[in-house]
């Protein structure tokens, strides 16, 4: 008896290998039981014991969360179109410059950071006197903006798919805009149009800032440069000496109404 007992005891031990089973978690918190064959670049394979032994099935790691072995360790999994380790070669910063910027009287320079696919910040600095004095006001100051830009993802999805370029894509960036700068208006004019002032007029010291959601486009050539548009619409706010509502940042937000307007053509390079 105690031997045909031992025999049971080994046939139960050696045989446990064969029935032990893995543990496919998707990411929909369902649980797959089976045997892992493979772990592909893009789809683990696997059998389960209620179908015969040859027959392999798959399932696209994007939907898939973790896999959780019969020895107790896991893998993890995340979605190829998300995953940094499909990005790691590719530069994450950009420096910018307003290609027409120094026409309007303000050069811009811009700083962008990539966080992880799909978001990235950016700060840009407007040194205002830096270019053409178009109100002949010989406005000096500066601005500062501030904004979080969400890179818009496809409608939809094919097994493997990435971006192209971490910084590039169709995006919509909420900003912050605060302005500060002076204007010396070298003639005043009475209601004839006779000059008052000479030509030099008084000092007047302009403050505001605006809430605006942008929408734009980047494009990244070969990981070097990069081209950047965009248009915004908000609300401006402020204090300004003679009611301006051209402010080098955005134009509005005046006493008239708060309506506030932006657009931008950048070109920057990439490290």
């Amino acid at each position: 008896m105690k031997k045909i007992y031992f025999i049971v005891l080994c046939f139960s031990v050696l045989s446990a290998p064969c029935f032990a089973q893995d543990r496919i978690i998707k990411i929909t918190n369902d649980t797959i039981m089976c045997q892992v064959k493979e772990v592909g670049d893009d789809e683990v394979k696997y059998t389960q014991k209620d179908f015969r032994g040859d027959l392999i099935f798959g399932i696209d790691k994007n939907k898939v969360s973790r896999i959780i072995f019969s020895d107790g360790k896991e893998l993890t999994f995340k979605d190829s179109m998300y995953d940094p380790a499909k990005y790691e070669k590719q530069h994450k910063n950009a420096l910018k410059v307003g290609f027409l910027s120094p026409l309007f009287g303000a050069t811009s320079f811009t700083f962008e950071h990539s966080l992880r696919p799909g978001d990235s910040w950016e700060v840009t600095l407007g040194i205002i006197g830096l270019g053409s004095d178009i109100t002949n006001n010989s406005p000096s100051g500066a601005y500062l903006k501030l904004g979080y830009k969400f890179i818009r993802s496809p409608d939809f999805y094919l097994k493997g798919m990435q971006y192209s370029h971490i910084l590039k894509g169709s995006y919509i960036r909420p900003e912050i805009s605060f302005a500060s700068y002076n204007l010396k208006p070298h003639l005043m004019y009475d209601y004839i149009g006779n000059p008052i002032l000479g030509s030099n007029g008084p000092t007047e010291k302009n403050t505001s800032f605006a809430l605006m959601l942008n929408f734009g486009k980047q494009v990244v050539l070969r990981d070097k440069f990069l081209i950047d548009w965009f248009v915004g619409v908000g609300y401006g706010f402020g204090q300004s000496y003679q009611d301006e509502s051209f402010h080098f940042a955005y134009i509005g937000g005046d006493s008239g109404s708060p309506f506030a307007i932006t657009s931008g053509l950048r070109i920057g390079i990439l490290f």
